[in-house]
């Protein structure tokens, strides 16, 4: 019977046995002050983060209290006129939320099928070469500055496309028009995000739908979609958000008169339109007509939080995870 020596050491029995190792800690005991400082500088990014969020609300919310007290939200939310720099003044933001939501959707008509159809082919159909050429190629779209997109709606869209090509007569400026290459400049956005999306599908789900009989086509819709879908809902609620935001093309494209449209056809302005052309006008800092920058553009940053609010909704309730 074997017996165990005492002593301070690590333990070992009569036979000869090779002693327990002692317990290595994984922990170094030198401070590491690289971590430190990486970690001090990643803690530093987040505040700024924050404190420039907080800095852009409290900007917008300021002004935008001085006009409230001067027009009512009920005028300002349900008016359908905007003429807060003419002699006879109304301030109903009406004409401007629907001059966006008229470039937004036919932006969004634009966008989602050519973006998915696109996303659906470079990871699904695309051999890896023609992958590898096609999505940078793509991407590029993304790299245009807004303005060109503004000339070519102005330039060629409607003159030459609407009116020369589809016969459809519209004016030199034309919600149709904006919205049309609004669509093609959140294409890239779209297309991008969600290819990602369907290619993190594993490929496991996509090889059990060929093992049951389905094909290429019915094994996209029916597997490789759902199990995306978050990823494909937040491709779109992105562009979405860019749409809504988007300037450029607007200001240019759909004109400068506020009113409430009815037809694409029609020229229109924009909450971004209008501040935009606003910005650089005249007014004295403090005055009503300047602070009804603000309240636009409170009106579009609540607007855009709620879109955003949605979008993390939609996400967290479809998320899949692998």
């Amino acid at each position: 019977m074997s017996t165990i020596s005492a002593g301070a050491g690590p333990s070992t029995t009569s036979r000869g046995l090779r002693p327990s190792p002692e317990p290595v800690s994984l922990r170094s005991t030198r401070p590491r002050y690289g971590e430190k400082v990486a970690y001090a500088l990643l803690v530093i990014a987040a505040g700024v983060s924050v404190l420039t969020t907080v800095g852009i609300v409290l900007s917008l919310v300021v002004p935008a209290t001085q006009f409230f007290r001067e027009v009512s939200i009920t005028e300002f939310l349900t008016g359908t006129s905007w003429t807060p720099r003419f002699a006879d003044q109304s301030y109903g933001v009406l004409p401007l939320i629907t001059g966006t939501l008229w470039t937004t959707a036919i932006a969004l008509a634009i966008a989602i099928p050519i973006g998915l159809g696109a996303a659906s082919y470079l990871s699904e159909y695309a051999s890896a070469r023609t992958r590898r050429v096609l999505k940078p190629t793509l991407e590029l779209l993304a790299g245009v500055p807004s303005v060109v997109y503004g000339l070519f709606a102005v330039v060629f869209v409607g003159p030459v496309v609407l009116n020369d090509w589809l016969g459809i007569e519209v004016g030199t400026f034309s919600v149709l028009a904006a919205g049309l290459v609004l669509g093609v400049m959140i294409i890239p956005t779209v297309a991008s995000l969600a290819e990602d999306a369907m290619s993190a599908v594993p490929r496991a789900l996509r090889e059990a739908s060929y093992g049951l009989g389905a094909n290429r086509t019915r094994t996209v819709l029916r597997v490789v979609f759902p199990a995306a879908i978050s990823g494909i809902a937040a491709s779109i609620v992105l562009g979405l958000s860019r749409a809504v935001g988007e300037t450029m093309i607007v200001a240019m494209a759909a004109g400068s008169q506020a009113k409430v449209v009815t037809d694409p056809l029609e020229s229109g302005q924009t909450m971004t339109g209008f501040i935009a052309s606003a910005a650089l006008g005249d007014s004295v800092q403090g005055s009503l007509q300047y602070n009804t920058l603000f309240a636009v553009g409170l009106t579009l940053f609540v607007i855009t939080l709620v879109i955003n609010l949605i979008s993390i909704r939609l996400v967290n309730r479809f998320r899949e995870i692998y």
